[in-house]
């Protein structure tokens, strides 16, 4: 299917920019049609109808025109075609006894303006949409990507041909047809298939087949009676009619399925198609069909078919943006600024007929539409206006919005509660008609203390003091007095923190902007408050535990984690790097050794490199030890005893002592988290490595159980043992600080109990 897509998007682009010259060579040479003619009783060529609008109608021909020159010729026989002015560049007519000579509109001309060179010119944007498209494609392969393609193409086609059919041009009455009635179509496919390819499916395959044989019955009906004179004007209707109807289900289809898909993620696209149909659709259907059908023409159908091209300039940024612009905001807006727009646009409207005293028909109605739609975009461009360039709207003394930004970027930086303070008392000083501030701190019991005393006029605030009282409600609450105002910006623990701003003079009444910017600064500043003051305790806490010389659990727990991870990445990086490469070189050596046995080498040159050879194998050996002691992998992978089991046989292998190891009756190995088994491991390897160094042992034992909701670790050997009350100053005692700090980290209770050539005896217990 997409070769299919791929080969027929390119046939179609080729034969429309043909068909895009030819136009342009009709509209250069200034040849046009439009006027319907017949030879009257006195045997004259009398104008008898003008299709409005056309180059005819543009160029001034009117109904009851008698024809006395076309082109210069008298006698006219090759620019009457079937009833019809054709390639005609200049008339000579007699309307009313008046004799008028009358040329074609100029290329470059405001008639020409929605004829041609805007639907050209569009052409040519579509044709480069198209390319941008297929090439974002290439990647993908989406059909929805050739559907969009062929769209663009034919309302692209569809504007321009408009201008030939209204010269009267065969293939582009023929090509207006197609294009009017194959676009809502096209969309709809175009949305069937992208939201097919987003896992939704609003509509049947099989309706797509029923709309689209809405514009093959119209064309076979076009070619069927085009020679016919009768039917001509019952086939104009036809079209329109299909058109409207094709477009007005269209409509309904995506409305429905917006609303029956409200809940679903595709929901806000629903909705931007929607709004797009409506917004495209319904000024051609409204101010050009309907009136159409009752013989009215009031706005030229050149001017309201452009607002069918909002639909693939659309498309296109769907398809190619990954974002969507907010619907529902968007609506909203539209829907305030179009209450508001009212109001001005009968004032204008009324006032404007009033002085002018317009006699053209339908002009009062164009007015008014084009002054609404002026008035709805100025409002809505001045919101637009005002936020891009919102620095510079407001003098810096009312410039709300931009204080709050640099509030807050003072107050980021701030690191105690006077600087917080400060930053607000200046903000406020710098915006508002006063001139002092106070922050004060209003108690549980009703004592008032000012924070900040530097500040002498003191007794300012206390000729208020009774209504402190009053304010102590939600923070951003705010009182007005007469010279100034207070108002609530934190609370803590029962504490109320209030700003008091006063004037020498009576100041005016708060504003509504003014009320909203305070509570904003206030509910900054309460937050700031709450997280400068949670800060200040966290580090007198943190004074505190270092003046009692002991790191509380958590602490310990948090440093033990971050050896943990510190051991571990070292250990990562000496197996993928250093062991790596001994590894190597002792391949590397053994491959030389093979080779010179086999060339038969001298002797001492095969014994360097078999010393070479073992000691890389030492050097392996002891690294990979050493990356295990940092990293007990095995601890990770198969658990707590699996791992102890591996410690007590490798130290074993070089202890002058037998180790007995007892975990059969420890069974709550996946109750305990990792960090607290990697703890314990780290105290039995601590008590073996010290029973190596310093015990003289002959037995040590090693038990590892559960009891109800307790782990006990129990070690004991037989060694020289030491004198308890000289722990401190035991040569051993440095490991067993770092066994205290870690039992602490676990919220354990350790016991030693020792003596000289008594051995040692450790007793662990930690809860669950």
């Amino acid at each position: 299917m997409r070769k299919f897509y791929s080969k027929l998007t390119v046939i179609l682009v080729i034969l429309s920019f043909i068909y895009v010259i030819y136009i342009s060579y009709i509209n250069v040479f200034n040849i046009f049609v439009g006027a319907a003619v017949k030879e009257n009783s006195h045997g004259q060529l009398e104008v008898v109808d003008v299709d409005n609008f056309t180059d005819s109608y543009l160029a001034g021909v009117r109904k009851g025109d008698i024809i006395l020159e076309v082109n210069g010729n008298k006698k006219p026989v090759e620019e009457v075609k079937r009833g019809f002015l054709a390639n005609v560049k200049s008339l000579v007519v007699d309307r009313h006894g008046d004799k008028i000579n009358l040329e074609n509109v100029r290329l470059l001309s405001q008639a020409n303006l929605f004829i041609y060179l805007i639907p050209v010119i569009l052409y040519s944007i579509c044709l480069f949409c198209i390319f941008m498209i297929l090439k974002m494609n290439k990647a993908n392969q989406k059909d929805s990507a050739y559907i969009l393609a062929l769209f663009l193409l034919a309302v692209s086609i569809g504007y321009v041909s408009s201008g030939g059919s209204g010269k009267g041009e065969a293939i582009s009455r023929i090509l207006v047809i197609v294009t009017m009635n194959i676009v809502p179509p096209l969309y709809m496919h175009f949305m069937y298939q992208y939201l097919k390819e987003l896992g939704t499916e609003i509509i049947r395959r099989r309706v797509l087949l029923y709309l689209y044989l809405v514009p093959v019955t119209n064309v076979l009906l076009v070619l069927f009676y085009k020679n016919k004179a009768g039917p001509v004007d019952l086939l104009a209707y036809v079209n329109l009619l299909s058109f409207f109807v094709l477009a007005f289900l269209s409509i309904i289809i995506t409305i429905r399925a917006a609303k029956k898909l409200k809940d679903n993620e595709v929901s806000n696209v629903l909705r931007a198609f929607a709004l797009i149909l409506i917004s495209a659709f319904s000024p051609f259907m409204l101010f050009f069909i309907i009136p159409y059908f009752f013989g009215i023409y009031f706005i030229s159908p050149y001017v309201v078919a452009s607002f069918v091209l909002l639909i693939p300039f659309f498309l296109v940024y769907q398809f190619m943006s990954n974002k969507l612009y907010n619907v529902d905001f968007f609506m909203g807006r539209i829907k305030y600024y179009g209450f508001l727009a009212i109001t001005p646009t009968i004032l204008v409207v009324v006032i404007f007929d009033f002085i002018q005293k317009p006699n053209a028909n339908f002009y009062t109605v164009k007015f008014t539409i084009i002054t609404y739609i002026l008035m709805l975009t100025v409002f809505y461009f001045k919101e637009i206006i005002d936020f891009r360039f919102r620095l510079k709207r407001f003098s810096e003394k009312h410039n709300y919005q931009d204080s709050v930004f640099k509030f807050t970027q003072l107050i980021r930086e701030a690191s105690s509660l006077h600087q917080v303070l400060y930053h607000l008392k200046y903000t406020i000083l710098e915006v508002l008609v006063v001139n002092k501030a106070f922050v004060l701190e209003v108690k549980a019991d009703g004592q008032i203390v000012e924070i900040d005393e530097s500040i002498e006029e003191t007794q300012l605030w206390k000729d208020y003091v009774d209504q402190f009282q009053d304010i102590l409600g939600e923070v951003g609450k705010i009182i007005g007095l007469d010279k100034g105002f207070m108002m609530k910006i934190g609370e803590r623990g029962g504490h109320s923190f209030v700003i008091c701003c006063l004037s020498n003079l009576r100041t005016p009444k708060l504003s509504r902007d003014e009320i909203s910017w305070l509570k904003t600064l206030a509910f900054y500043t309460s937050v700031s408050l709450e997280n400068v003051v949670k800060i200040e305790e966290l580090m007198e806490h943190l004074d505190d535990l270092k003046q009692r010389e002991s790191n509380p659990a958590w602490l310990k727990k948090i440093m033990f984690a971050m050896e943990e991870k510190q051991r571990s990445d070292l250990a990562r990086d000496l197996h993928d790097s250093v062991l790596q490469d001994l590894i190597s070189l002792k391949r590397q050596s053994e491959m030389f050794l093979t080779n010179f046995q086999n060339n038969q080498c001298p002797t001492s040159i095969e014994n360097s490199l078999i010393s070479w050879n073992d000691q890389m194998s030492k050097v392996i050996q002891t690294t990979r030890e050493t990356c295990h002691e940092l990293r007990p992998q095995l601890l990770y992978d198969l658990g707590l005893v699996k791992a102890i089991s591996k410690l007590t046989s490798q130290i074993q292998e070089e202890a002058p002592f037998h180790i007995r190891l007892n975990t059969t009756r420890f069974d709550k190995e996946l109750d305990i988290d990792i960090d607290s088994q990697l703890n314990i491991y780290r105290i039995v390897q601590e008590l073996l490595s010290n029973a190596l160094k310093h015990s003289k042992a002959t037995q040590v034992l090693v038990m590892l159980i559960c009891i109800k909701d307790q782990v006990v670790l129990h070690y004991e050997d037989d060694g020289v043992g030491f004198d308890a009350s000289h722990l401190d100053q035991h040569t051993m005692s440095m490991g067993l600080s770092g066994i205290r700090e870690r039992v602490k980290a676990l919220n354990g209770k350790l016991q030693i109990h020792t003596a000289p050539e008594k051995g040692l005896k450790v007793k662990i217990e930690m809860e669950l």
